[in-house]
């Protein structure tokens, strides 16, 4: 038999057993859903990785891998991913180098691909962002190629190649998606909004607060105290953190934290109180109502659950 040059299938229904495929990524997400229906499909060309991706909703926080260049965009027409604190219903096109971070909504489901190159290219004239991504509108026609190249990438490879082949057929496919790449930058649509979006110094804030947060989620915090920790306003801590999870500060610890008890009771907790308590969860009827909304299932039902597998 002649050797496939065939993607890599991960399919997921269980929000607790996701876990992602991409390489060169550094990850951590919320879910923002019950159940799920996921599915990653990788397939890895030379100097390349073409990573389609059938979401849930949820909220990731990630930052790739130094010495690569990662290309993002979606594959559907939906409710808007609020991304990098821009929620807008265009064609658009996200671009991050080695070290650069990027932060998402996704209230629905959504599909999208990135295309991750290694090492980063540096002589395409492509926009050079290291802090974080950034975005940029195209034209619809530009999208429409990109998307089509993709799907048609995951039909061809899906057939038997002779085995001399498969570097060849690899490398043209990687230039057809360096061509529509070029010429989707290439017709980049100026515009006010992605001109804010791009800046960086909302984004320093925010940036500075979600890593103080993440390191303090355990525990009580008040917007007051982390101010003056990250050396801004109140008004301005408020301001950043709503742009970019598109919910309030409050809000976004509390379903943190529900999601960070509910992995501490799947992996047998002692007690729900005591893992209520060690979260911040001092009001337990509170939290037990919450917790039931959110997961549609008591605390208790967890544990027991994750005590009898």
């Amino acid at each position: 038999m002649a050797p496939l040059l065939v993607p890599r299938v991960y399919r997921f229904n269980d929000v607790d057993a996701f876990r992602s495929s991409i390489r060169n990524l550094n990850v951590d997400f919320t879910p923002l859903a019950r159940r799920i229906s996921a599915e990653q499909v990788i397939l890895n060309l030379p100097g390349c990785d073409i990573n389609y991706t059938q979401s849930f909703p949820r909220i990731i926080d990630a930052q790739f891998a130094h010495g690569t260049t990662a290309i993002g965009f979606t594959m559907d027409d939906g409710v808007p991913i609020r991304f990098n604190g821009a929620e807008r219903d265009r064609a658009a096109l996200v671009i991050g180098n080695g070290g650069a971070f990027f932060t998402t909504v996704e209230k629905t489901p959504r599909q999208y691909t990135s295309i991750v190159f290694t090492p980063e290219i540096v002589d395409r004239g492509w926009p050079n962002s290291i802090v974080k991504f950034s975005i940029h509108e195209i034209s619809q026609p530009a999208q429409d190629r990109l998307r089509e190249v993709v799907r048609q990438a995951m039909l061809v490879t899906s057939q038997q190649v002779a085995a001399a082949e498969i570097v060849a057929t690899g490398t043209a496919i990687k230039e057809s998606l360096l061509a529509a790449i070029d010429d989707a930058f290439a017709g980049i649509v100026p515009g006010e909004w992605t001109r804010r979006v791009n800046t960086t110094r909302q984004f320093k804030v925010f940036n500075q607060a979600r890593a103080a947060l993440a390191g303090n989620v355990a525990h009580p915090i008040y917007s007051g105290d982390l101010a003056r920790e990250i050396g801004v306003s109140v008004r301005t801590l408020h301001d950043a953190i709503q742009r970019y999870r598109g919910m309030s500060m409050h809000r976004y610890l509390r379903l943190r934290r529900l999601w960070l008890v509910r992995q501490q009771l799947l992996g047998g907790a002692p007690s729900v109180k005591a893992c209520a308590l060690a979260y911040g969860f001092w009001h337990l009827s509170d939290f037990s109502r919450a917790y039931r909304s959110q997961f549609g299932e008591s605390p208790s039902e967890t544990l027991a659950a994750s005590r009898s597998s």
